[in-house]
């Protein structure tokens, strides 16, 4: 891997995940996960060296799409086909439904801050619409939003005063006031784009926001004021998602759902989650 700043590289070999290669995250000891590794329905897991294999399959037919791990250092899921969050304890490799709500599309990315509450984008593909809920920590589940695009990427900022939610079909990035209570309020349009989706996105330190463009085969980098910084070019075309990991936070991993492979290119600032937990 080059140490120059946004140069893409490969770190697994292409086809060791699905086409549904999604939802990186990071451990504390830097371990890599993402989801449908080698089939559909399983957790990946690639070391700092860059060896892989499967982590867990998932139960019952679940397919999982984002993962974040919580300050506890469980593995949090989402399950879009069985409308869960999935929770995993790293310890036992044991799979428990952490929250389930059938009124649910279809979970896709999640989010959570400093006091492990979770943010849900949940878009309906069918209408081009999508909806936004919080699960709190007893597994309690409620709707924040709804009457939204296709919502996807999910975001909190480095503070925790803020909440980003993308819409793919409709190219536009909200932010949202968020309260200590995981409330959301003075819904602002951060930046829309004339062409190409979006998928997952996330903050680096300082609340710049990396954001996956899908079809255009890049990473653009948004400042917190809604200004396009630079736009990072990848190998493969249909980024999904993007995780901040690495000895110092400063790698960026990056799921490709057409080489069906993780690239990864290095960053000034490290991420918000790697600092954080």
């Amino acid at each position: 891997m080059t140490n120059e700043l946004y140069t893409a590289a490969d770190f697994t070999a292409v086809n060791t995940f699905t086409t549904g290669a999604e939802g990186p995250a990071v451990d504390s000891a830097g371990n890599l996960y993402a989801v449908n590794y080698a089939h559909e329905g399983t957790i990946g897991i690639v070391t700092p060296s860059g060896d892989s294999s499967i982590f867990v399959e998932l139960p019952n037919g679940s397919i999982g799409n984002g993962i974040r791990f919580n300050s506890k250092g469980l593995m949090m899921i989402a399950d879009y086909t069985n409308h869960n969050i999935l929770q995993v304890n790293m310890a036992t490799k044991e799979i428990s439904v952490y929250a389930h709500n059938a009124a649910m599309n279809q979970p896709n990315d999640i989010a959570i801050d400093s006091k492990d509450r979770l943010y849900a984008s949940d878009p309906n593909w069918k209408n081009n619409s999508g909806q936004i809920w919080r699960v709190d920590t007893n597994g309690q589940i409620l709707l924040l939003e709804d009457s939204m695009g296709t919502t996807n990427g999910i975001e909190v900022s480095p503070d925790g005063k803020k909440l980003y939610v993308n819409e793919s079909v409709q190219r536009k990035v909200w932010v949202y006031d968020l309260s200590d209570s995981g409330t959301i309020s003075n819904k602002q349009l951060l930046i829309e784009f004339p062409d190409f989706g979006m998928d997952g996105m996330r903050c680096d330190i300082d609340g710049n926001l990396y954001i996956t463009r899908h079809g255009k085969g890049t990473v653009a980098k948004v400042s917190p004021q809604g200004k396009l910084l630079t736009e990072i070019t990848l190998k493969g075309s249909k980024p999904s998602n993007i995780a901040f990991g690495g000895t110092d936070g400063k790698t960026a991993y990056i799921t490709l759902q057409d080489s069906c492979n993780i690239e990864t290119f290095r960053v000034e600032k490290p991420g918000r989650e790697f600092k954080q937990f």
